[in-house]
């Protein structure tokens, strides 16, 4: 018999068959949105002839889905944390098949736009899967689960421009890289039904509307101002207008989350003590990852007769972005191990270093195919290490029935960060005279490095001062 003086017995740290498969599915589902994210970029010159539009204008393909993810992001988190978070996964799985399939038969960059914006829902499914995780998952295993779920976000990332890479070695038109995203959509939505347990307690409570629709107006005026800043003037009455309503619709959509009973988002989890460095780093890391993208698309591709760039194909794009994704998957796997050494902020500092010294060396050195593979190899250990903490520094200070929220909350930062890269990228790139030069590129490429590092130094600092 046992005695009640016995200790009891430690918790099992060896992950079960059902954990693993969970995990699995989680992992899957955030790689594939974070595909659908990435998989147009390197189509963007092909879609400038296709629809005969301006850089400017085709970039709003890849920012159309990052704004539709920061508006819905915290909305379906709420859902999650209200509701229970597996119906909702299903749901935002379901748009990003939806998504697709109106991308694919698009005729108009109109059409192509809105398909965009609905697989952007799908965006929600990361803070959601972080959730499910904190829910099911025994507590010695979150913070690696976390860590390795976060990673595939990147993984994702480089992936999608691998895809679209190959599929455009074959077909010049964009129908394809969507079909594809249908049926991988369709895939791991019966993946996610049969792995992911409906475990969690829904918390009730009621959605907050006018903070998502000042949330979107908010951000849709300030991205349209800097996206359209060159094209329309800096100065000029319609840039600045947008500025001052997207200020004045922030203050309304403050106003209205500190008024409303259930607001979308907790002003505590966006700018409290420990959340608002998380954030930070989020919105850097974001508008980092995001630029890359973009840049390397374009630098790539660029014909050698401009005097730079690699005159490169489709595919070209996609097989320089391999050693990302390979050393980014590698450290993930290490990084949950390093932030439970270090803390996960230490961790995130860590990874920041060759996050940021990526971007120095190709502002340095973008002459030869060399180059972007160093590049990808490093960016990939930057970012594998720092995604991976920051998604345990999201939700480690809050409790279990605010971890969907608090995760969508910096998912929302992390995503509004892409989408003013794009803008941002967009504006400079355009901005120096009807050619682009080198010396553009070269500018952007110390402004990410730049980022990364700054995000880097908030790490530093926010593991100094909660060292406890």
């Amino acid at each position: 018999m046992t005695s009640t003086l016995d200790p009891p017995a430690p918790e099992s740290t060896s992950p079960s068959p059902r954990s693993r498969l969970t995990l699995a599915a989680l992992a899957v589902a955030c790689s594939l949105v974070a595909v659908q994210q990435t998989l147009v970029i390197p189509l963007l010159p092909n879609l400038m002839r296709e629809f005969d539009t301006s850089v400017a204008t085709v970039t709003w393909v890849f920012t159309a889905s990052l704004l539709a993810g920061a508006v819905a992001t915290p909305l379906l988190s709420r859902f999650g944390d209200m509701y229970g978070k597996k119906p909702l996964i299903l749901m935002t799985l379901g748009t990003l098949l939806a998504g697709s399939v109106l991308c694919a038969l698009a005729t108009s960059l109109g059409v192509l736009f809105a398909g965009r914006a609905v697989q952007g829902v799908s965006v929600a499914l990361f803070p959601l899967a972080i959730g499910v995780i904190r829910d099911v998952l025994p507590p010695a295993r979150i913070m690696s689960a976390i860590g390795f779920v976060s990673a595939t976000m990147g993984i994702g990332g480089t992936l999608g421009m691998l895809i679209t890479g190959l599929l455009a070695a074959s077909t010049s038109h964009h129908a394809p890289v969507f079909w594809v995203a249908a049926g991988l959509s369709a895939l791991c939505i019966a993946l996610v039904a049969f792995g992911v347990p409906s475990g969690g307690v829904g918390h009730g409570g009621r959605p907050d509307y006018p903070g998502a629709v000042l949330t979107a107006l908010m951000l849709l005026c300030l991205l349209l101002a800097i996206s359209q800043g060159n094209a329309w003037g800096w100065t000029s009455g319609r840039v600045l207008g947008l500025f001052a309503a997207s200020a004045v619709l922030c203050v309304c959509w403050t106003l209205t989350e500190l008024r409303v009973p259930e607001p979308l988002v907790r002003l505590s989890l966006l700018v409290g003590p420990k959340s608002l460095s998380a954030n930070l780093m989020s919105l850097l890391l974001g508008f980092s990852m995001y630029s890359s993208f973009t840049l390397i698309s374009n630098l790539v591709q660029t014909p050698k007769s401009m005097g730079y760039g690699l005159g490169g194909s489709v595919l070209d794009v996609g097989l320089y972005s391999l050693p990302s994704t390979v050393t980014m998957f590698y450290a993930s796997t290490y990084s949950g191990r390093l932030a439970a050494r270090t803390g996960p902020a230490f961790a995130l500092a860590i990874g920041s270093l060759p996050a940021g010294g990526s971007y120095l060396w190709l502002a340095l050195s973008n002459s030869h195919g060399f180059d972007f593979l160093a590049y990808g190899a490093l960016q990939g250990v930057g970012f594998g290490i720092a995604y991976a903490a920051l998604g345990t520094l999201a939700v480690e200070h809050v409790p279990m029935s605010q971890s969907g929220i608090a995760s969508g909350v910096n998912s929302l930062v992390r995503t509004a960060g892409g989408a003013v890269a794009g803008a941002v990228v967009a504006a400079i790139l355009t901005g120096g005279g009807a050619v682009t030069t080198l010396d553009d590129y070269v500018l952007c490429f110390f402004i990410v490095a730049g980022a990364a590092w700054l995000a880097g130094a908030v790490a530093l600092f926010h593991g100094i001062r909660h060292r406890h």
